[in-house]
């Protein structure tokens, strides 16, 4: 997730240096099972991904801010996996999508962030309007929550495109079940939680980071958003660059951008939405990878 500059600022709130309230769409978080090759693209050398049976849990964040200390923007996260890096382990972030050039320069220089310009275009489809509900699984009730997924309401549909120069790289379409203002709906209870990630390893920040974002909302459980391959032809004057994550230095540009749909496209597991949304977030500090860190011998003569 984008973040703010720092606790100093937190502290004054969400006006000066966290994340306010948004319009209809807030936030959805989902969560999805991402084969352990297509994540290692991503991940750092000297971090060991959680993964078992051959799959990590990455996912995306995808969210629209009204207040933050970049201005007003949307985002799309794609979470690559979970790393490990003893005590600790954090979501690796492989992508973050802003709709805003000054989003995109905060994520990167304050936070290491390997944020890249998109562009968001945002239809409404009348779909599954008045739909009865559907039985949510026990993971869903192991949280506390209720034991049913709403289907009612509008899906706002939304086509995600890079943006480089006079270059632009269709993505992805996002198809998200949100069910807005709808004052009649269930909101779920409200939580609080931290969500700690890695960042870092990219020019503006060579070394590896740790952030954690101290979210505060309300949560429901929604159905999964569909997302799909885009249809339309790349096109051939884009240029072949190299992203700038050390992690995935071997990939070029294309190569990236294909992982990161792999990364989407894979199995959604849960997918919750944020309402009355409030985030701040802690400023990063440097950790060491646990394989570098230098071992000390003690002995007695």
């Amino acid at each position: 997730m984008a973040a703010g500059s720092g606790r100093e600022e937190a502290a004054a709130g969400a006006g000066a240096g966290g994340y306010g309230r948004g319009p209809p769409w807030v936030a959805l978080y989902q969560l999805h099972l991402v084969k352990a090759a297509t994540a290692r693209a991503f991940v750092p050398k000297e971090l060991r991904l959680v993964e078992a049976f051959g799959y990590t849990l990455g996912g995306m964040f995808l969210a629209r801010y009204d207040d933050s200390p970049a201005g007003k923007f949307d985002e799309l996260v794609v979470i690559a996996g979970i790393v490990w890096n003893p005590p600790t382990s954090c979501a690796w972030a492989a992508r973050v999508l802003v709709n805003s050039a000054q989003a995109c320069r905060h994520g990167r220089k304050e936070v290491g962030l390997p944020s890249h310009v998109a562009t968001f275009s945002q239809t409404e489809a009348d779909a599954l309007r008045n739909k009865p509900l559907v039985k949510s699984n026990g993971f869903l009730r192991l949280l506390g929550m209720r034991s049913t997924v709403s289907k009612q309401g509008n899906d706002h549909e939304i086509e995600i495109s890079e943006t480089k120069g006079s270059c632009t790289r269709h993505l992805c379409n996002i198809s998200v079940p949100l069910t807005g203002s709808n004052k009649h709906k269930w909101m779920g209870p409200a939580i609080r939680m931290s969500l700690p990630s890695f960042s870092g390893q990219i020019e503006d920040h060579p070394d590896l980071l740790k952030y954690s974002c101290q979210v505060e909302c309300r949560v429901r459980p929604v159905r999964p958003a569909k997302i799909w391959r885009p249809r339309i032809a790349e096109p051939q004057e884009c240029p072949d660059g190299k992203i700038s994550s050390k992690g995935s230095e071997v990939l070029a540009e294309p190569d990236a951008q294909k992982h990161t749909v792999m990364v989407l496209l894979s199995k959604p597991i849960l997918a919750l939405e944020f309402n009355s949304l409030e985030m701040l977030v802690d400023a990063p500090k440097i950790v060491v990878p646990h394989s570098k860190k230098k071992e000390v011998r003690y002995s007695s003569t």
